[in-house]
């Protein structure tokens, strides 16, 4: 193990072990010998790159002018390529043969192997087509999900500017390596995490902090303690130069990198099986233990009743068909697919089908706040004259806005305060031309992070913006409404005070701006910047995005708690929170210091209270921390961001939503949902349709289930009577019923539309099962009960019709339109029992009879597809029917209604008990 500079505690796998603040990994080497590597790179990682310039250059065996390019080929050996490598290879054989073990594809295969037994090959065939497609689906699927590692190394530049053998060169950005020195400028994306030892520059580091305001980086900073990234002398890998020059040596490159560090965290663990999945797997492997055990057990009782052993065998195999559904897994696949393409055309792509699934269970959204909650995009809110606060489109200001627009260097791309600046004076009808801007000044005091301000020298003066604190000491006057220059007195010190504390509380950012006429330009810095003039204070603000205030309150009714996660200003991250309706009035926010001092159980009982938390200033591993923590506490996790330093997160939560138009690469490859517009309100609408998935799986699960019961009583029937009953259903008739009248209604009812109050109700416990004891009392104590006193109905008054009694025979015809009554008898039940099934509380009245489209199309082909089978002479010969008569159909007619009225009472009863409980 690699010396560590700092160790930074986090979750894994729902506890807690330490990680490196440097990532630990193998070493990629060209022939050199190992114990030389491992002690050069445990050298680079003991490497603070806070030190001093001169005492870096001691420790990376380098100079200011670089290295030589003899020197820098030896390196690379050692040190490998500054790219990022994946852990480990996955197999895609054994992933596709993982497809074919899941529970309900082994069912699947033994209702294969039932039908060839059974003697009806064609269905075999039919079943393992379906078997192959799911598998071919669900691979391909899994196979487009985990490309994060991927995404990450293409968010690193390809090409790099460093000192060579005393000259600039470009270079392939792999082939940096430490002791490199390279220059930086802005536009550019920085290939490696390094020092600066000239110039002044500033970054943004939203990929990696989350903040929307680009830091500034300078050569000669003192040494301050803090988080790494908040270090002033320090740039890292992946985030962009947007103002300034400057060149810094290379500390640490690839997976030794910031960047590196992140995607290690990405590898860390295993996609873990969604609720639904484990559950389904769960409930399957019962179904088919109960199924084959009932065959078996009813085996030796079909002997004992002198069936003889054909008979029994024979029987033997249609309990255990009438128990397997066979229809269950191309129904739930097809189902999460239907919702997949809804949520596809509603702005959200999902690269998992059982993540609809998850989304509907969600508990607990922790969501990022630049470019997720807001728009990442700055715009000026407020303008502060002296002696009066004005709007952003006041003419007043038209003096403030032209000087801070001129006192930019961006153009159409650029630092968003900067960008803000240059609408603001676009809509007070004074648009800057960023040409003509650069070709007429005269001098550029450029932004120091030590000065915390910008000056800019044209023909008609000086123009200077920077911070309150900074601007404020060097104006001697301050412009009066009147346009007159006043001395600054202590009273508009006090105003401006007042303005920025105001401000500050209200979560903007406050920029003063100052200018003064100027002829000739002066030569340095100092003399441009002394006697200003103050025009007055521009308040900016990342605003939130339209809708996500409606969004917010959604989830509230549904029972979602939503925390903020964010690398910005705690009080900034309140504001946000507050106007979109995060957080109580005593919203409570944690630093990502105290979350580092926070024991696992201090974490647990914070998240633990209902309140919602504001997490500020939160590393990569805190998010880890902070998802996992949630996790362990049963929670169902969804996680939003858009960032590099987002990645790990979105990988380990439950649900990991990433941000489609504003986020990177990264962030979309590790997310399972990436949304397309950006809308934090499509995060709910997915929410919704999640829950509407799994309400309709329990629905079609409760139709399927349903039909087991008249289908099995008919064997008990024939088993118990000893043979004296006839075998009131053939195998066949089982298979024709559960894979040919059973699937297309069976699918409808996964289109099925949400009942009233769905996101009115709090999210189900993620113990609560797609098949629970209401549901199996429902499709087999009530549902299935009153179909097989039905459909026995029906073949008892066949026979009896036809003079039979238990000491009698029956002739063929009498026995094949008698089996057919209970084939149509199932048949007609299953149209009462789609109808009962369309809603789990609701009356049927209040989603409408025939809305749902699909189900009328369904049971138009179920009772086509019947009369097929009963009345085409090569089908009947096939499945054994016999063609009925009007008075047989008059008998069936009222099936339907009666099966859908017992339920319909249930449903009334069940919702009176419900409101007296209430």
């Amino acid at each position: 193990m690699l010396p560590c500079n700092a160790r930074t505690q986090i979750a894994s796998q729902g506890r807690r072990t330490l990680l490196c603040g440097r990532a630990t990994l193998p070493v990629q080497g060209r022939g050199v010998n190992s114990e030389v590597m491992t002690e050069t790179l445990t050298g680079l990682d003991a490497v603070d790159g806070r030190r001093p310039p001169q005492q870096l250059f001691r420790d990376l065996r380098t100079s200011a002018g670089g290295l030589g390019a003899r020197d820098a080929a030896r390196r690379l050996a050692v040190y490998g390529p500054n790219e990022l490598s994946r852990k480990h290879a996955r197999t895609w054989p054994g992933e596709l043969l993982a497809q074919f073990t899941q529970p309900l594809a082994v069912l699947l295969m033994l209702a294969a192997v039932l039908a060839w037994l059974g003697g009806t090959p064609e269905l075999a065939l039919a079943v393992v087509a379906v078997i192959l497609l799911n598998a071919a689906f669900a691979f391909v699927q899994e196979r487009q999900a985990e490309r994060a590692v991927e995404a990450l190394a293409a968010y690193l530049p390809s090409g790099a500017r460093a000192l060579r053998d005393g000259r600039i060169a470009d270079i392939p950005a792999r082939d940096l390596v430490p002791g490199d020195v390279i220059e930086i400028a802005e536009g550019d994306r920085i290939c490696a995490d390094g020092r600066l030892i000239e110039g002044t520059v500033s970054v943004d580091l939203s990929a990696l902090n989350g903040e929307s305001v680009p830091a500034g980086r300078t050569a000669d900073a003192r040494f301050a303690p803090g988080p790494l990234l908040e270090a002033p002398e320090l740039v890292f890998s992946g985030t962009v130069c947007v103002a300034g020059q400057g060149r810094a040596v290379v500390t640490h490159t690839g997976m030794h990198s910031e960047i590196g560090r992140i995607a290690a965290l990405s590898q860390r663990g295993k996609t873990e099986p969604s609720p639904l999945e484990r559950q389904v797997r769960r409930a399957t492997w019962i179904i088919a233990i109960a199924a084959v055990a009932a065959g078996a057990a009813f085996l030796p009782i079909g002997v004992v009743a002198g069936l003889g052993w054909a008979a029994a065998i024979s029987f033997s195999i249609g309990l255990i068909v009438a128990n397997v559904p066979e229809g269950l897994l191309p129904t739930i696949t097809l189902a999460l697919a239907a919702g997949v393409r809804e949520l596809a055309r509603r702005g959200a792509v999902v690269k998992r089908l059982s993540a609809v699934e998850t989304l509907g269970s969600t508990t607990v959204i922790c969501t990022d706040k630049t470019g997720t909650l807001t728009e990442n995009r700055m715009r000026v809110a407020r303008i502060w004259l002296p002696g009066s606060e004005v709007g952003p489109d006041d003419p007043r200001a038209r003096d403030l806005a032209s000087a801070a627009a001129r006192c930019t260097t961006a153009n159409d791309t650029g630092d968003p305060t900067e960008l803000a600046l240059l609408r603001l004076a676009a809509d007070l009808g004074i648009p800057v031309n960023t040409v003509e801007r650069d070709e007429a000044r005269t001098a550029l005091h450029a932004f120091d992070a030590r000065l915390k301000r910008m000056s800019t020298v044209d023909p008609d003066g000086v123009h200077t913006k920077g911070a309150v604190e900074s601007v404020l000491p060097l104006c001697t006057g301050v412009r009066a409404s009147d346009g007159l220059i006043v001395p600054v007195t202590p009273e508009v010190r006090a105003d401006v005070a007042s303005a920025v504390d105001r401000y500050a509380n209200a979560g903007l950012r406050v920029l003063a701006v100052a200018a003064r006429q100027l002829d000739p330009a002066p030569p340095d810095r100092a003399a441009a910047e002394r006697d200003l003039h103050l025009l007055g204070l521009v308040a900016m603000v990342d605003p939130p995005r339209a809708g996500v205030a409606g969004a917010v309150s959604a989830a509230h009714r549904a029972g979602i708690r939503i925390h903020v996660i964010t690398g910005d200003y705690g009080p900034t991250a309140a504001e946000i929170a507050r106007q979109v309706g995060i957080g109580g009035e005593g919203r409570r926010i944690v630093t990502g210091e105290q979350l580092d001092h926070m024991s696992e159980a201090e974490l647990d009982a914070l998240l633990a209270e209902p309140d919602e938390v504001i997490f500020a200033r939160s590393s990569p591993e805190g998010k880890l921390q902070i998802c996992e923590a949630l996790r362990a506490g049963g929670q169902i996790v969804a996680m939003t961001g858009d960032g590099v330093n987002d990645a790990p997160a979105l990988r380990h939560a439950d649900i990991g939503v990433a941000m489609g138009r504003s986020g990177t690469d990264v962030a979309r490859e590790a997310a399972t949902m990436v949304l397309t517009d950006d809308n934090f309100a499509t995060i709910v609408r997915a929410v919704d349709a999640g829950r509407r998935v799994f309400d309709n799986v329990r629905k079609f699960v409760l139709y399927i289930f349903a039909h087991a019961v008249p289908e099995v009583v008919p064997f008990l029937v024939f088993a118990l009577s000893g043979g004296a009953v006839p075998l009131p259903l053939t195998v066949l008739q089982i298979l024709a019923i559960d894979l040919g009248t059973e699937t297309l209604p069976a699918l409808a009812l996964g289109r099925e539309r949400a009942e009233p109050g769905l996101m009115d109700r709090p999210p189900r416990s993620p113990r609560q099962g797609v098949i629970d004891k209401r549901l199996l009392l429902r499709a087999w104590g009530l549902l299935g009960v009153v179909s097989a006193v039905l459909v026995m109905a029906g073949y008892f008054w066949t026979l009896w019709r036809a003079g039979w009694h238990p000491d009698a025979g029956v002739s063929d015809h009498v026995y094949r339109l008698a089996t057919t009554m209970t084939f149509a008898g199932i048949v007609a039940c299953q149209i009462g029992t789609a109808f009962a099934a369309r809603t789990d509380r609701a009356a049927l009245r209040s989603i409408g009879l025939l809305s749902n489209r699909l189900l009328l199309a369904g049971i138009a082909f179920e009772l086509a597809f019947a009369a097929a089978l009963i009345y085409v002479p090569p089908l009947q010969e096939i499945f054994g029917t016999a063609a009925l008569g009007p008075a047989h159909l008059a008998f069936l007619l009222p099936f339907p209604v009666l099966v859908w009225g017992a339920d319909e009472l249930y449903r009334w009863r069940r919702r009176k008990a419900d409101g007296t409980r209430s």
